[in-house]
């Protein structure tokens, strides 16, 4: 398969998992990221509904715990960077959700990081890498 078709389908897959995540973000279903510029990022590719972040403001893991349970949802979408520091605070957050009978939803995340392997480690390079990807399979722009 050429390179230019593989690229396609990635960029189409993509398409699909980023807009699912808006429909969810939609709905009201909180999305939690690291940080600021993860915020700013999923905020360029279109989701308008709650996020909230982990790591900012030297806040706690237990604020932002916390904070999530004020929200009051039955479930939160989990969506921290893909590098080793990430995949620990998704699977410390969600035992922790999970104690607080607050479903975390990984399917977004898992399925980002099922599409990237090792290509992207982090959220905020979301949409350098989808203007990379848009360059690659378009040849006009």
């Amino acid at each position: 398969m050429p390179l230019s078709t593989r690229l396609k389908e990635k960029e189409e897959k993509l398409r699909q998992i980023l807009d699912s995540l808006a429909e969810e973000s939609a709905k009201g279903t909180p999305i939690i990221v690291e940080g600021k510029k993860d915020t700013q990022a999923l905020r360029n590719l279109g989701i308008t509904g709650p996020i909230l972040t982990v790591k900012t403001g030297g806040k706690s893991f237990i604020q932002a715990l916390h904070e999530i349970e004020q929200t009051h949802a039955l479930e939160v979408i989990l969506l921290l960077d893909f590098d080793r520091r990430g995949k620990e605070g998704t699977k410390h957050l969600k035992q922790n959700l999970e104690h607080a009978k607050i479903k975390p939803n990984l399917t977004f995340w898992q399925s980002l990081s099922a599409l990237f392997g090792r290509e992207i480690q982090c959220i905020e390079s979301l949409t350098a890498y989808i203007e990379t990807l848009k360059k690659k399979t378009d040849p006009k722009l």
